[in-house]
C-alpha cells in the first residue's frame, strides 16, 4: 500500500477540497495550497485536522517544508486516539523533529490515559521509567509515597490525596551527566500532577470534572520537556519533582477550614478544596529550593482565571526575577510556542487573607475572585526563592473539544521551550 504524501505549493489550487481547506488531491496524496513562503501555521494546522479526519495510517511529508511548518502539521494531525505516523522530510531537520515529536507523544498520551489508569503512584512510575529509558545510568529517583509524606512533612501532597484510596506520591528524579555525585543541580522542574480532580468537597460540576484527567498536565509537561533535553545531550544535572495526587471525597478527604502547616512554617487555611494545585506545589517548590539550583520552572494547569486570560492558545508566565521571565519569553518565541507575561508582584502573595492562618489557599469566592493567577502564583511565592524562579499556568495544555486548528486532547504545547530554556539559562 502506497504512504499518502503532502507537500506544500504556493500555486493557486484549479481546485481545493474543503471550504476553506486549501487543499487539493493528487494520485499520491494532498498538496497544501500556501498563500507565500511564509510559516502560514493556520493554514497548514486546518488542512491537518481535514486530512486527520480521513483517518490515515500514515502521511509522508514530501519536498520543501520548513521544520515549523512540519512541526505545525503534526501539533494538528495527531489525533488523540490511534494517531496516524509521519515520516519527516528527509532533510536536516528530521533527526531534530523526531527527538521532539517522541516527547510529544509520551507527553499527549500520559495526559490524555483516563485517570483509572494512571494513579498518583503510576504517573511517577511511568515519568521515571520513561526518563531512565533516555538516561541510563544518569537517572536515578526516589518516590515518597502514602504516610511517608506526612512524616517527612510533605503535607500539601499528602493532605490533598488523603481522600483517595490510591496513595499520592512525590518523585523526586535526579539526571546527572556529570559523573560526579557532588556537581551542582542546574536546573528543577517541578509539576502538578493531579491524576484526577473532583474539585473535593469544593466539588465541581459534572461538566467541569469531565476533563480532569487532565489536570497533571503540568507534570507531563515538565517531564516531556526533560526527557526531550536528555535526548538533545543536554550536559547540565537536572532535578525533576512531580507533586502527584487523586483530589477525591471521603471520610478522609481534607477538608474546608483545615490548617496547613509547611515545612517553612507558614500556615495555609484551606478555604477551597478545588485550589489544591497551588498545595501540592508548595511542597515540590520548597524542596527544589533546598537543591540551590540558579533555576527553577514549575508548570501547571493551575487556574481557570489564566484561561479566561489567555484562552486556550497560550501559556501564562509569571515571574518576580525579570531576567528568568525575559529568557523564558525568548526560548519560547525561539520555539514558536505562545507564552505571554501575567502580572506578579510582591503584594500578591497577601492576597488572599486569613483571619485563622498566615494566608488562605485562595479567596472564597468564585473563582478566586479577580486577578485569580497572580494570587496563584503569589501563593507559591511564598514558598521557593524568587530568584530564577518562573512559574508557568498552562491555559493551552489542554483542548475539551477538537477545534479548526487542534485535536481534542492534550497539547504538549511548551516542552520545546522548556526543553531550551534548561540548555540556554544563564542567572543575572
Amino acid at each position: 500500500m502506497a504512504i499518502f504524501t503532502v507537500s506544500l505549493s504556493t500555486e493557486t489550487a484549479q481546485s481545493t477540497w474543503g471550504e476553506g481547506a486549501k487543499l487539493s488531491f493528487t494520485e499520491s496524496g494532498a498538496v497544501i495550497h500556501l498563500p507565500d513562503e511564509s510559516l502560514n501555521e493556520r493554514i497548514i494546522q486546518q488542512a491537518a485536522r481535514k486530512l486527520d479526519g480521513l483517518n490515515l495510517p500514515e502521511v509522508s511529508l514530501a519536498g520543501e517544508w520548513h521544520k515549523e511548518q512540519q512541526w505545525a502539521f503534526a501539533m494538528s494531525f495527531t489525533r488523540a486516539r490511534k494517531p496516524g505516523a509521519i515520516t519527516w522530510v528527509d532533510n536536516a531537520d528530521k533527526s531534530e523533529l523526531e527527538q521532539e515529536y517522541a516527547a510529544l507523544l509520551f507527553t499527549r498520551q500520559l495526559v490524555n490515559d483516563t485517570p483509572e489508569d494512571l494513579s498518583p503512584e503510576t504517573l511517577a512510575e511511568r515519568a521515571a521509567k520513561w526518563l531512565a529509558s533516555l538516561g541510563g545510568d544518569k537517572v536515578s529517583y526516589t518516590m515518597t509515597v502514602g504516610e511517608d509524606l506526612k512524616e517527612q512533612g510533605w503535607i500539601g501532597i499528602y493532605n490533598v490525596g488523603r481522600g483517595s484510596e490510591r496513595p499520592p506520591a512525590m518523585l523526586v528524579l535526579d539526571y546527572n551527566p556529570t559523573g560526579n555525585d557532588s556537581a551542582p543541580v542546574d536546573a528543577v522542574l517541578v509539576g502538578k500532577g493531579i491524576t484526577f480532580d473532583s474539585g473535593g468537597y469544593s466539588i465541581k460540576s459534572s461538566e467541569g470534572m469531565l476533563d480532569m484527567k487532565c489536570d497533571m498536565g503540568g507534570a507531563a509537561t515538565v517531564t516531556g520537556a526533560l526527557g526531550l533535553a536528555i535526548t538533545q545531550g543536554i550536559e547540565k544535572r537536572i532535578q525533576l519533582i512531580l507533586c502527584c495526587a487523586e483530589n477525591l471525597i471521603s471520610g478522609h478527604a481534607y477538608k474546608l477550614g483545615d490548617v496547613l502547616t509547611y515545612k517553612n512554617g507558614v500556615t495555609v487555611e484551606v478555604v477551597n478544596t478545588d485550589a489544591e494545585g497551588r498545595l501540592v506545589l508548595a511542597d515540590g517548590l520548597m524542596a527544589a529550593t533546598d537543591t540551590g539550583a540558579p533555576l527553577i520552572i514549575d508548570a501547571a494547569t493551575l487556574t481557570g482565571a489564566a484561561v479566561v486570560a489567555l484562552g486556550s492558545d497560550y501559556h501564562g508566565i509569571f515571574s518576580l526575577d525579570e531576567n528568568a521571565q525575559a529568557q523564558m519569553l525568548a526560548a519560547a518565541k525561539a520555539e514558536n510556542e505562545r507564552f505571554w507575561p501575567l502580572p506578579l508582584e510582591a503584594f500578591h502573595a497577601e492576597r488572599c487573607p486569613s483571619a485563622f492562618a498566615d494566608t488562605a489557599n485562595s479567596r472564597p469566592m468564585k473563582g478566586g475572585g479577580g486577578g485569580g493567577a497572580s494570587n496563584a502564583a503569589g501563593f507559591l511565592s511564598r514558598f521557593v526563592k524568587h530568584e530564577g524562579w518562573v512559574h508557568l499556568d498552562l491555559a493551552a495544555a489542554y483542548h475539551g473539544g477538537a477545534t479548526a486548528e487542534m485535536p481534542v486532547g492534550a497539547t504538549a504545547k511548551g516542552i520545546r521551550s522548556i526543553a531550551r530554556m534548561l540548555k540556554d539559562y544563564k542567572a543575572s
